[in-house]
Protein backbone atom coordinates (compact mmCIF):
# COMPACT_ATOMS: atom_id res chain seq x y z
CA UNK A 1 0.00 0.00 0.00
CA UNK A 2 1.34 3.26 -0.97
CA UNK A 3 2.44 5.75 2.07
CA UNK A 4 -0.51 7.96 3.50
CA UNK A 5 -3.26 4.96 3.49
CA UNK A 6 -4.57 4.41 6.77
CA UNK A 7 -6.57 0.93 7.46
CA UNK A 8 -9.84 1.75 7.99
CA UNK A 9 -11.91 -1.69 8.27
CA UNK A 10 -11.10 -5.46 8.21
CA UNK A 11 -13.43 -7.84 8.40
CA UNK A 12 -13.97 -11.33 6.93
CA UNK A 13 -16.89 -10.46 5.14
CA UNK A 14 -16.42 -8.62 1.92
CA UNK A 15 -19.92 -7.64 1.03
CA UNK A 16 -19.51 -5.66 4.56
CA UNK A 17 -15.91 -3.90 2.95
CA UNK A 18 -17.62 -3.27 -0.11
CA UNK A 19 -20.90 -1.68 1.29
CA UNK A 20 -18.55 0.96 3.36
CA UNK A 21 -16.84 1.60 0.41
CA UNK A 22 -19.76 2.41 -1.50
CA UNK A 23 -21.33 4.54 1.28
CA UNK A 24 -17.66 6.34 1.16
CA UNK A 25 -17.90 6.70 -2.35
CA UNK A 26 -20.70 8.14 -2.06
CA UNK A 27 -19.96 10.89 0.07
CA UNK A 28 -16.92 12.16 -1.84
CA UNK A 29 -14.16 9.65 -0.21
CA UNK A 30 -11.74 7.64 -1.95
CA UNK A 31 -11.15 4.15 -0.76
CA UNK A 32 -9.04 0.94 -1.67
CA UNK A 33 -10.26 -2.51 -0.79
CA UNK A 34 -7.69 -5.19 -0.31
CA UNK A 35 -8.96 -8.96 -0.27
CA UNK A 36 -6.38 -11.20 1.63
CA UNK A 37 -8.82 -13.81 1.52
CA UNK A 38 -7.95 -17.50 0.34
CA UNK A 39 -9.30 -17.81 -2.69
CA UNK A 40 -10.26 -21.56 -2.28
CA UNK A 41 -11.53 -21.57 1.06
CA UNK A 42 -12.75 -17.81 2.24
CA UNK A 43 -10.57 -17.52 5.19
CA UNK A 44 -8.57 -14.03 5.75
CA UNK A 45 -9.27 -10.85 6.10
CA UNK A 46 -10.42 -8.48 3.50
CA UNK A 47 -9.38 -4.96 4.50
CA UNK A 48 -10.53 -1.18 3.48
CA UNK A 49 -8.31 1.54 3.48
CA UNK A 50 -8.76 5.36 2.99
CA UNK A 51 -6.48 8.62 2.35
CA UNK A 52 -4.95 9.59 5.76
CA UNK A 53 -6.11 12.94 4.81
CA UNK A 54 -9.84 11.64 4.51
CA UNK A 55 -9.54 9.36 8.03
CA UNK A 56 -11.37 11.28 10.26
CA UNK A 57 -14.22 12.30 7.73
CA UNK A 58 -14.69 8.18 6.77
CA UNK A 59 -14.60 7.61 10.52
CA UNK A 60 -17.47 9.79 11.55
CA UNK A 61 -19.31 8.96 8.67
CA UNK A 62 -19.21 4.85 9.78
CA UNK A 63 -20.11 6.59 13.42
CA UNK A 64 -23.02 7.42 12.15
CA UNK A 65 -24.17 4.56 9.93
CA UNK A 66 -23.16 2.26 13.34
CA UNK A 67 -26.04 5.20 15.48
CA UNK A 68 -28.07 4.81 12.68
CA UNK A 69 -28.23 8.48 12.41
CA UNK A 70 -27.06 8.46 8.39
CA UNK A 71 -29.78 8.77 5.71
CA UNK A 72 -28.15 7.15 2.69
Amino acid sequence: MEKHWVKLLTTAHPAQAEMTKQMLEEHGLHSVIINKQDSSYRFGQVELYVHESTEAQARDLMAEVERGDHEG
